[in-house]
């Protein structure tokens, strides 16, 4: 069977989709059922109304999260519209509950104007504890996600700018180390200005990096003070410079991040970058440059790509479903830099663990250690659960 059936397939049966939901409590007397509707359900609402945090102790709004979407950037298809975005949220609601027992509701919007989407998300907010964007496009998700924490006492989390970020700078925290660099020395080159470019740029600069040393190229070209079809977010990183092209940027470059499209590095790039070069091609599912490729130009090269059939895959199901869980558990009504920041070093801490033999079994692997073909923990490493969210929890009560 071909890889598009069996996918299809995954999904039509033995019952459409990939969600169900499911009483956590009994419902099999007479007595069950006074309690779990009328007229026993009373007494919570009668609580509830006393004082709203008692929702936390009654209901399930403090394990339940809204994965929320309009579909205008679904993966790397575009702009499909929301109903084609429910697979998408489905899997991520999947992942949520597989790898952090936070429960999901998929939501999609189907809405005419940015204003129109954030009204949507603040009146259906009371239900939830926490707020997880997915798959919008820039630059509305930038606008989306501000007036939301704006408005809103619960945590709101755009996974596309702040997962990626998160994992992105764990990962190449740990590159840096191996191919013995300094975060806040390396020239470094980001392909891609769109909500996941400008996050890793933003928050590598809050671990250390440097504005200075960092160079952003969209599909026009280099991100430079003289260009006038910028938006805000990106004059932010406008910098003074007569570099123009990809091809420019990239010599003497230690680092390349690229969050954009496939094949968009060559390998005279790759060749023309500082010695130990870091590479972290992470468009999906074609990267800008295929390991083998980068690794043909030269031997020297650390390479980190978001796909989980080549090594060191930056895979936002290492930050999200943690994230969420310490930040629910610590009751944060925000996910704060701080909190990003301490995700991002506990991951990072993880990988130089020695690695357990239930991981080496589920990768079919005989050994696994910190270097360059591992930077980061593998998604089913069960320290995960035990580390990130503590981390972000003790970050969110300062």
């Amino acid at each position: 069977m071909d890889k598009r059936q069996q996918a299809l397939d995954y999904h039509e049966f033995p019952r459409p989709g990939k969600l169900s939901v499911e009483s956590s409590k009994s419902c099999a007397t007479q007595q069950d059922l006074s309690l779990a509707y009328t007229p026993g359900v009373a007494e919570p609402v009668r609580e509830i109304h006393k004082d709203e945090e008692n929702a936390y102790r009654y209901t399930n709004k403090g394990n339940l999260v809204a994965v929320i979407t309009d579909g205008t950037a679904i993966l790397g298809l575009g702009n499909l519209g929301p109903l084609a975005s429910k697979p998408v949220m489905e899997g991520k609601a999947v992942l949520f509950k597989r790898f952090a027992n936070v429960d999901v509701f998929d939501i999609e919007v189907k809405a005419p104007s940015v204003e129109s989407f954030i009204e949507t998300v603040v009146n259906i907010a009371p239900t939830f504890g926490g707020i997880n964007l997915e798959d919008i496009a820039a630059p509305h998700c930038f606008t989306i996600e501000e007036e939301l924490k704006k408005r809103l006492d619960i945590p709101v989390f755009h996974d596309d700018q702040h997962g990626t970020a998160i994992v992105m700078c764990a990962g190449l925290l740990n590159a840096l180390e191996v191919q013995g660099k300094k975060v806040e020395e390396v020239k470094l080159v980001c392909l891609g200005a769109g909500a996941a470019g400008l996050a890793c740029m933003r928050l590598l600069i809050a671990m250390g990096g440097k504005k200075e040393n960092m160079t952003l190229v969209d599909s026009k070209g280099v991100i430079h003070a003289g260009r006038a079809d910028l938006n805000a977010h990106k004059q932010e990183f406008a910098k003074d410079t007569s570099l123009r092209t990809l091809a420019e940027a990239m010599q003497g470059a230690d680092v390349f991040i690229g969050v954009s499209g496939p094949n968009l590095v060559s390998q005279e790039m790759v060749r023309s970058m500082a010695a130990k070069p870091v590479i972290f091609a992470m468009a999906n599912p074609d990267p800008e440059i295929l390991p083998a490729d980068a690794h043909a130009a030269r031997d020297d090269v650390l390479m980190a790509t978001g796909r989980s059939d080549f090594p060191n895959q930056v895979n936002n199901v290492l930050g999200f479903p943690y994230i969420f869980r310490g930040t629910l558990d610590a009751r944060a009504k925000a996910i704060t830099q701080p909190m990003m920041i301490a995700a991002a070093k506990a991951l990072a801490a993880l990988a130089k663990e020695p690695v357990p033999a239930e991981v080496l079994r589920a990768y079919n692997l005989d050994k696994l250690e910190f270097g360059r073909g591992y930077i980061l923990p593998k998604p089913f490493d069960p320290r995960l659960i035990d580390r990130i969210p503590p981390a972000v929890a003790a970050a969110a009560q300062g």
